[in-house]
């Protein structure tokens, strides 16, 4: 791991820079890069886009309430990807049309609406795809002005390279250079069964959060020992704005199950395992590292 600290620089095909360092899913883990590409990005460049992973129930509300509270960052908009499939898929069809777009648009009002809870402006990004249909595409701007973005344009940068991205780099710096209100969903000296409420409730949109008796427990013996004041990591499914999978588009009237509470105190926070969700799940029988090791003359080896 002596080079794993050094952010990874690559470039883009028309040569802007990019880091790529650390890559956790945000399911199960914080699901956002390292602190150390963060910093550097904000020194070197006069706008810095991170990526979070799955969408702004996970690794936005974790960058916020993990990252930007441990590294003391603040963020200045928010850009959420929305597509026309996935519209349609949470609005019961992926093969709808315009009917299913606006049922689904439940679902990308819900993730707008939480932005906005933490104080910033949303700009969402419309990802072209080769089978959308420009009736289609303009449909979910025109959902997105509606639920209150504060800018959405389409992104053909797939297609187009930058210039396909101009009108959505332009919504950003638009938004990011506006006054906001950036707030966590917790003070840090909240309980930890009431941050883990204040998240179900105000970022999942569940009415209450359950603790089984292993994770009471456990959060009692935790605050005991000092650690009540880390952060929430919480564990759960990706595939729905709740803690069970079946649930699509915009849920209510659910209750988050927390079965376990697990204290990573190396990493500074507490896991909350909701429902069934493994951490580590799909691991081969021999681990890749039984063949990485550092050579005699300090060169790692066995990576590849």
């Amino acid at each position: 791991l002596k080079d794993a600290i050094k952010p990874n620089l690559v470039q883009t095909l028309e040569g802007q820079p990019a880091f790529v360092h650390c890559g956790p899913f945000a399911n199960i883990a914080h699901g956002n890069n390292s602190l150390v590409a963060d910093r550097v990005g904000l020194k070197l460049g006069d706008y810095l886009v991170t990526e979070s992973g799955f969408a702004s129930d996970m690794g936005m509300e974790k960058f916020f309430d993990i990252t930007c509270r441990i590294g003391d960052l603040r963020p200045s908009a928010v850009v959420l990807v929305a597509t026309v499939r996935a519209l349609k898929h949470h609005g019961g069809s992926m093969d709808g049309g315009a009917a299913e777009i606006e049922a689904g648009a439940a679902n990308l009002a819900r993730h707008i609406g939480i932005v906005k809870r933490f104080g910033l402006n949303a700009v969402v990004g419309v990802n072209k795809f080769p089978t959308d249909t420009a009736e289609e595409l303009e449909l979910v701007r025109r959902l997105a002005l509606e639920h209150g973005a504060y800018a959405a344009e389409v992104n053909s940068a797939f297609e187009h390279g930058g210039r396909g991205a101009t009108a959505l780099a332009e919504a950003v710096v638009a938004a990011a250079d506006e006054p906001n209100d950036f707030r966590f969903a917790y003070p840090d000296d909240a309980p930890i069964e009431e941050k883990i409420r204040a998240i179900a409730t105000s970022v999942y949109g569940a009415d209450d959060v359950f603790l089984l008796k292993t994770a009471k427990e456990k959060a009692a013996r935790f605050e005991a020992a000092g650690l009540g004041r880390l952060p929430i990591c919480m564990a759960k499914t990706h595939l729905s704005l709740s803690h069970d999978a079946t649930l699509l588009n915009a849920p209510t009237g659910f209750t988050v199950t927390v079965r376990d509470l697990r204290p990573y105190t190396g990493a500074g926070w507490i896991v909350a395992l909701c429902g069934d969700m493994q951490t580590m799940p799909g691991l081969g029988k021999t681990p890749a590292a039984f063949s990485i090791d550092v050579d005699a003359d300090g060169q790692t080896v066995g990576l590849f």
